[in-house]
């Protein structure tokens, strides 16, 4: 739109804005109403005419307990979040120097700011009505043990949107320096290799391309299982909502249902009413015209007297 002045409102960035705060509330939200908020901000952007944030906003998948109570802790302890980035940062960069001091004090605080996070996390969740059980609590360790060792996982985590428990790589720094290289002597010229030397090394080569294929292959089918539990895990949310959703609206209709027959009932009596108001209006109609009818004969009867009266009184005279 064109303000007087010939400069365009920032509707898109407002907008935008908006549908970002729609998201951090949806990502705040208990798992076991994240599905019915959705939908209701959803329609609420489809209503406003913002299609394209009523898309995103349907996109958003609901998050694991423990995902949402580690997305919790980030938006309720900005600070401790603040820090635990600062201390995994510290972490892989002592990691990378191979400083073992540094290394060895670190992993010591990482062992207890992630134990002293999950309890945060479990009681923060537990204020919000949400118990963590065992499971969950170790999911939560097992996303800030991931946001200390990977950079990626931690910029996820600050997010504050996380659908799914976080993974910490194998190679984590475990508190002590590696071993460093061993010292090697210069290498002679390298003879040529015999053919049984060349076919053992094309061997050795296959194999290694063989189990690189298989690890690859290995680690395209844990995704796709992932994908496919987070989409299967998904449906079972949207499945409990919609029977619920079900139960809710049986229940209204067994309550219509009442109100109908309530009403058909009342709607009965009150025929019956009329027809009897009918009825004695009826009867009075015929009262009244049976009653005229005598009042008439009476008044006739009343003048006929009084002629013959008046007569009677002429004739004395």
């Amino acid at each position: 739109m064109q303000r007087k002045d010939g400069r365009r409102r920032d509707t898109d960035g407002r907008d935008a804005e908006a549908v970002e705060q729609v998201l951090d509330e949806l990502y705040a939200t208990p798992p076991s109403a994240f599905v019915s908020r959705r939908e209701e901000r959803a329609a609420a952007a489809r209503t406003a005419g913002r299609k394209e944030d009523a898309r995103r906003i349907h996109a958003a998948r609901r998050p694991t307990l423990a995902a949402w109570a580690a997305n919790l802790l980030t938006r309720s302890r900005p600070e401790e979040t603040r820090r635990f980035l600062e201390l995994g940062q510290a972490l892989r960069e002592a990691h990378r120097t191979l400083d073992a001091a540094g290394l060895k004090e670190l992993s010591a605080q990482r062992r207890r700011i992630v134990t002293a996070l999950s309890r945060q996390a479990a009681q923060l969740a537990g204020e919000a009505g949400q118990r963590l059980s065992q499971a969950a609590q170790r999911e939560v360790e097992s996303t800030l043990r991931a946001v200390l060792a990977d950079p990626d996982a931690a910029g996820r985590w600050a997010g504050g949107r996380l659908e799914v428990s976080l993974t910490p790589p194998s190679a984590f720094p475990s508190g002590t320096a590696p071993p460093e290289p061993a010292r090697t002597e210069p290498r002679a010229t390298p003879r040529p290799k015999s053919p049984r030397t060349a076919s053992g090394t094309r061997a050795k080569d296959e194999l290694a391309e063989r189990r690189r294929k298989r690890r690859e292959e290995r680690e395209r089918a844990a995704q796709e299982a992932e994908r496919a539990e987070r989409h299967l895990h998904d449906a079972r949310a949207e499945q409990a909502e919609a029977r619920e959703s079900f139960r809710r609206a049986d229940d209204e209709l067994g309550r219509v249902r009442e109100t109908v027959a309530a009403a058909e009932e009342r709607l009965r009596a009150a025929h019956e009413d009329l027809e009897r108001a009918e009825r004695e209006r009826r009867e009075a109609e015929e009262r009244g015209r049976a009653a005229a009818d005598t009042v008439a004969g009476a008044e006739r009867e009343a003048r006929a007297s009084a002629r013959r009266a008046d007569r009677l009184t002429d004739r004395d005279r």
